[in-house]
């Protein structure tokens, strides 16, 4: 198998599918690795070093079809585009483009409506921002609500594009989330939020720790379940 180091390399499935695969070195890994980058819909093959990236090449070429495989089962991608139909709070939300006006506006009905300002070129970004104003407000309304319940403080409440969790506690209680739970049912929102107040208490998952996030969220595993059948979708919303 020809591989040109510092190159992405090409792999053809049994189907004819190409595969990209990425390849990177990472000194802390104990092994060769195979993953998913789901948001470049890419593999990504990690060696420990450089010399043992002909072997990942490798490694990752005996698998191609299970790449394939895969990379098949993620959801389909949303572009946040005129037109474009993504949930909002758990339901269909479909964005409309208004040539007047200044600020983003949401109409009830089956879809709900995203009315944008603006021109096609600017859709995505007024959205994009739009959905970040909302998930920063509805998180720090949660954020509010537990820590009242639990006796605590949050000394911030930030709203980031992570990729590897929804939520995130730092050690001076400072509290980040994924502005993608805005897109989920609000019950799930209010579920990680709930999680991340329960950390400013508890920096593990002991018992105590999930004791404490029952007393904000008695239903938290159907929250945490919907997250781990559906989170996938949430990060196919490309903007």
């Amino acid at each position: 198998m020809f591989f040109d180091k510092g190159q992405p390399l090409t792999l053809s499935a049994s189907d004819g599918q190409s595969i990209t695969v990425r390849m990177e070195i990472n000194p802390r890994a104990k092994r060769l690795i195979l993953r998913l980058d789901e948001a470049k819909r890419e593999a990504v093959a990690v060696a420990p070093s450089k010399r043992h990236l002909k072997a990942a090449a490798q490694f990752a070429s005996d698998r191609r079809d299970w790449i394939a495989a895969r990379l098949a089962q993620l959801p389909q991608q949303t572009g946040l585009v005129e037109g474009a139909v993504f949930n909002l709070r758990g339901a269909p939300c479909e964005i409309s483009l208004e040539g007047a006006g200044r600020r983003a506006s949401l109409l009830a009905g089956t879809p709900q409506q995203l009315c944008l300002p603006g021109d096609p070129e600017t859709v995505s970004r007024r959205a994009a921002r739009y959905l970040k104003k909302a998930a920063r407000e509805d998180l720090s309304e949660a954020v509010e609500r537990h820590c009242a319940t639990l006796g605590v403080d949050a000394r911030k409440v930030s709203v980031k594009d992570t990729r590897s969790r929804w939520g995130s506690c730092t050690s001076d209680g400072g509290l980040a989330f994924s502005w993608r739970l805005i897109m989920a049912p609000h019950s799930v929102l209010d579920y990680v939020a709930a999680h991340e107040c329960a950390h400013l208490l508890e920096m593990n998952h002991s018992p105590r720790f999930w004791a404490h996030v029952a007393r904000c969220c008695p239903g938290w595993k159907k929250e945490r379940d919907w997250l781990r059948r559906h989170g996938r979708a949430l990060h196919a919303v490309t903007v």
